[in-house]
């Protein structure tokens, strides 16, 4: 028997019970599973997700309060060295109101080609969810996210998480704030692939520095971890 015809098989023994008229929606799945592994408060939660984040070789930032987010953005471009910045057409105006003009803004337009994003030198977006036990940001196209390509392409991206509403601690509560309609990117870390030898190589399917801060009440008190 080949590999196709044993799953088939077995799948075929699993639902021999199951009457060809039911449908998925008539029987309740059992979740009681865990949801949360460990109590933890809203503040280890966001020391959490910082932890993992770095783990993945993110940077991690703290803003003590939304007032100290457009200097500390300008200041991450401004070492960057970036002369031009994508920018969601949903993105608050003030989160760039510190970067001086001499860097271009590039709005997110359906005209923007691959090519046009590779000379951007960088990329601000928000984010749908942050789930601190895996260290990854979701997004989900949002108007402060803008388009899956803009953060795919650029070679950094910094993304703003707002601590109070964005972070939960497991998969399974992020899941219940998504909509699985919408174009949702999974990030854990930069872009990193191996090659045949497992020699590490970032940048190849998405940005090569990717640096996230950590907005709001519960990150106050937090020096900036560069």
């Amino acid at each position: 028997m080949g590999s196709r015809a044993l799953v088939m098989a077995r799948i075929r023994r699993a639902l021999a019970d199951v009457p060809r008229a039911e449908t998925p929606d008539e029987v309740p799945v059992e979740r009681s599973y865990h949801r949360v592994h460990g109590d933890r408060n809203a503040a280890r939660t966001v020391d959490l997700l910082a932890e993992n984040l770095a783990d993945y070789r993110a940077i991690v930032h703290r803003a003590d309060a939304p007032s100290s987010l457009p200097a500390l953005i300008a200041r991450l471009l401004a070492d960057r060295g970036a002369t031009s910045v994508v920018v969601p057409p949903g993105l608050p105006e003030a989160w760039l109101s510190a970067v001086p003009d001499a860097v271009r803004r590039v709005p997110d337009t359906a005209e923007l080609t691959p090519h046009d994003l590779d000379a951007v030198s960088s990329v601000v977006t928000g984010c749908a969810v942050a789930i601190a036990e895996t260290g990854t940001v979701v997004l989900d196209a949002a108007p402060d996210q803008g388009r899956r390509r803009i953060t795919l392409v650029p070679d950094h991206h910094i993304c703003v998480i707002r601590v109070t509403d964005q972070v939960v601690d497991s998969v399974p509560e992020a899941l219940e704030r998504l909509d699985p309609a919408r174009p949702l990117t999974w990030i854990s870390g930069p872009s990193a692939t191996s090659d045949i030898e497992l020699d590490r190589v970032e940048g190849v399917h998405g940005p090569r520095t990717l640096e996230v801060i950590l907005t709001g009440p519960e990150s106050a008190g937090q020096s900036d971890q560069s």
